[in-house]
């Protein structure tokens, strides 16, 4: 048999990490593998972390059981890419250790920090005029400073920031450094110019530049694989290792959304939609994130913290499998007969609502039970994301068709959900690990430059990136009617509550 020339995407997200092994020839996954963790247990209201150190035994683990399933040899692989997931801060001391668990995107405790630098900033107007972007809760700036601020002595031992993929880049290259598109989620990148604004930095710090790692286009490659690594990885050391990026931007490319046009719908944990941009795309009023992406284009980007986090929790409760959960939900009408929900019940960022709980309006005898609940949770998710999706459209950047991918996708009655509430085509792709699945086509691109070949990552995603056209779903008229109605409704529930999400916060603190 001929040799084969293989890629690896990987995928470390918030509750597991997925290794793609993909033929670069024929884009065709040839092995997976994944390994779930958790959040650290026992921390304060509004707290998630994770070490990093879970991440990169979840990779190997994750790895090995790919090159296993593909029946790959060593000298097979010649590229790896990384996606993570955003924002996160891992704080290195100057040997390169983790000095503490990160923070992570879905942490809400450092919204005051986020005021200072807001302030500091002269407000958020001047705070997206600087760098496109607001300072949020889910950003890694206020991170930064929470961690001068509650602890100091792990602060004087911080020589370098990193985020969750640069971090794993870090582990397998041995060098630090970030891409544009991960950079752009910190509130620290200037998006326009594409470089560290000197003035959000010195907001937290006069001495925070020195830590922060060097900016790299996302063409460019991360370095080459460690023999540490690949002793670990059972790989050969000078693998290729591309720049990999956010798991956003990842996904962008493992959905073909490398063209101005298409909108993405991530379905996870939390909920993203975005759009590929030959410009920067900035939101005067700072709902939607302007960053960059990972093919040196932009990325406009809404995100909401809680899908199917909200989804497992009742699925849980009412302990039904995942098909159990779906046919449970299919016998409640569209619209729940009034109950709806405002998903956040951990906060908020689009909107910002960190405050936010979870709160479902309309409870009555008639809905008070599992398949109301249940459909009514997978509504209020989407709803919430299509608060986001409206505002992009509100910026020009108006979807004619959502490709769909994450967790919730998978569901044939989620995905007739969203095309109802978003009231356009959905689609979902036939490899349906998106961001994995991207960071292996970003590692093929890297591979290709490298060795001369100046091919562009929109040509590789129309070449590989394929539709699975049997799970589209388009817009039923009569119940987009109903949802629109219900939009309304949750739209006004988030904005009388929040004085309510405030007194309860000081109340539970």
């Amino acid at each position: 048999m001929a040799k084969r020339t293989i890629l690896l995407g990987i995928d470390s997200g918030t509750q597991s990490t997925k290794a793609l092994a993909v033929d670069a020839r024929t884009g065709r996954v040839l092995g997976s593998g994944s390994e779930s963790y958790d959040l650290l247990p026992g921390l304060p209201a509004g707290a998630k972390e994770q070490h990093p150190h879970t991440w990169r035994t979840a990779t190997s683990t994750a790895i090995v059981a790919a090159l296993k399933m593909a029946k790959a040899t060593a000298g097979e692989v010649v590229a790896i890419g990384v996606s993570g997931q955003q924002h996160g801060f891992v704080p290195l001391d100057k040997s390169g250790e983790v000095i503490r668990p990160a923070k992570l995107w879905c942490d809400t405790s450092t919204a005051p920090e986020c005021d200072e630098i807001t302030k500091k900033l002269g407000g958020q107007k001047a705070a997206i005029r600087g760098m496109g972007n607001a300072v949020l809760p889910g950003f890694t700036a206020s991170k930064i400073l929470w961690l001068k601020r509650h602890e100091p002595k792990n602060f004087a031992r911080l020589a370098t920031i990193l985020l969750p993929h640069d971090y794993l880049n870090f582990w397998l290259t041995g060098n630090r450094f970030m891409e544009y598109g991960d950079a752009s989620g910190t509130a620290l990148f200037d998006v326009r110019k594409r470089r560290w604004c000197r003035e959000a930095v010195a907001a937290i710090d006069p001495d925070l530049m020195a830590k922060l790692p060097p900016v790299s286009p996302s063409d460019q490659p991360a370095g080459t694989l460690t023999a540490d690594a690949a002793h670990t990885l059972g790989l050969n050391p000078g693998v290729l290792v591309s720049a990999g990026g956010g798991d956003n931007m990842m996904g962008a490319i493992g959905t073909g959304n490398t063209r101005p046009g298409v909108v993405t719908a991530s379905f996870g944990t939390s909920g993203t939609i975005y759009a590929c941009a030959a410009t920067p795309v900035v939101d005067p009023q700072g709902e939607i994130a302007a960053f960059c992406d990972s093919t040196n284009r932009w990325l406009p980007l809404l995100c909401t913290m809680n899908v199917t986090a909200a989804t497992e929790m009742v699925r849980r409760d009412f302990e039904l499998d995942h098909a159990a959960f779906e046919k449970t939900a299919a016998a409640a009408p569209a619209g729940c007969d009034g109950l709806v929900l405002l998903p956040y019940l951990e906060g908020e960022r689009t909107p910002n609502v960190p405050d936010g709980t979870g709160t479902y309006f309309g409870v009555r005898p008639k809905t008070f039970n599992a398949a109301h609940f249940a459909r009514a949770t997978m509504e209020g998710a989407t709803l919430g994301m299509n608060y986001g999706l409206r505002r992009l459209a509100a910026l020009g950047l108006k979807a004619t068709q959502v490709r769909a991918t994450g967790g919730g996708a998978k569901s044939k009655l989620w995905r007739q959900i969203m095309a109802d509430i978003f009231n356009t085509e959905v689609v979902t792709l036939k490899v349906g690990e998106g961001a994995a699945y991207g960071a292996a086509l970003q590692a093929l691109w890297c591979w290709r430059r490298e060795k001369g070949d100046a091919v562009d990552i929109a040509d590789l995603s129309d070449q590989f990136v394929t539709l699975n056209t049997a799970e589209t779903a388009s817009p039923n008229p009569k119940n987009a009617a109903i949802y629109s109605e219900l939009q309304a409704l949750q739209d006004e529930l988030s904005r009388s509550l929040r004085p309510a999400f405030a007194m309860h916060r000081q109340i539970v603190g």
